[in-house]
């Protein structure tokens, strides 16, 4: 399976271990075209991007894509804050990102109630590996999840169901609707073999990301490649594998204001 391109990664202006410029040389070593810089959200109070980073972000990716000829995104990987889908990247900032995505963390600067009755809930089972999680915190997820994918002109829906179970079907279903992509995760196992199929047989689409932390992990898939190797998958409904691109829905969107 050849990667065309990794759009979740991270680097020392959030959560990661490396540079820009590292990431880039390690994506052209193995192959990649394209690859996305999608460091945490702003809410995120340890590991969140500042936005008086960008304009420096920018001129590092600049000159990234300069020496390694690699094409370099700028991307945000948002926090969800609210259960009415509100995320805490901004309309008022759409225009300082190419790529637009968004998960569920732990440990972010959630709205009051969202704090109570998800964040912490989510927090506690996740903690514990507690495999009895009530019905009604699944549902929240959810319609949480549904939420978000409405609001919001998301391109990927990063590491869905990872300390917040949800109906991943139902989560899919509108993924189809809205043209947003379900993030096939290579850092973390986030789908049983048996959500992974059943998600594969509705209408949306997938790309394999490595969620990369550090360089050398830059387009690591084999997490994913395993998984697919266990199940009757589709790889057409891969967009970013054997030469295909992505069509991403925030940057549509914002050619059409």
């Amino acid at each position: 399976m050849i990667l065309t391109g990794d759009y979740h990664t991270h680097t020392v202006y959030s959560h990661g271990k490396g540079t820009i410029e590292q990431s880039a040389t390690v994506a052209k070593e193995r192959g990649l075209k394209e690859i996305c810089i999608s460091d945490h959200g702003f809410s995120h109070p340890i590991f969140g991007l500042t936005k008086r980073k960008l304009p420096k972000m920018r001129q590092d990716i600049k000159e990234a894509t300069e020496k390694t000829g690699v094409k370099i995104l700028l991307g945000i990987e948002s926090n969800f804050i609210g259960t009415d889908g509100t995320v805490d990247l901004k309309a008022k900032d759409y225009d300082k990102f190419d790529t637009f995505l968004a998960g569920m963390h732990k440990l972010v600067l959630f709205k009051v109630g969202t704090l109570f009755s998800t964040g912490v809930p989510n927090l506690f089972y996740s903690f514990f590996k507690d495999p009895s999680v009530p019905k009604s915190l699944i549902d929240r997820n959810t319609k949480t999840y549904i939420n978000v994918i409405k609001k919001n002109p998301i391109d990927v829906l990063t590491h869905v169901g990872f300390c917040c179970p949800c109906n991943v079907v139902e989560v899919a279903k509108a993924l189809a609707d809205y043209g947003t992509y379900l993030e096939l995760n290579a850092k973390k196992t986030h789908l049983t073999d048996e959500e992974l199929f059943a998600v594969s047989q509705t209408g949306v689409r997938f790309l394999i990301n490595s969620d990369a932390h550090s360089p050398d992990r830059v387009g690591e898939i084999s997490l994913v490649e395993k998984a697919l190797s266990r199940i009757s998958f589709p790889l057409e409904k891969i967009d970013n594998i054997e030469g295909r691109s992505p069509k991403f829905r925030f940057s549509a969107f914002k050619g059409e204001r």
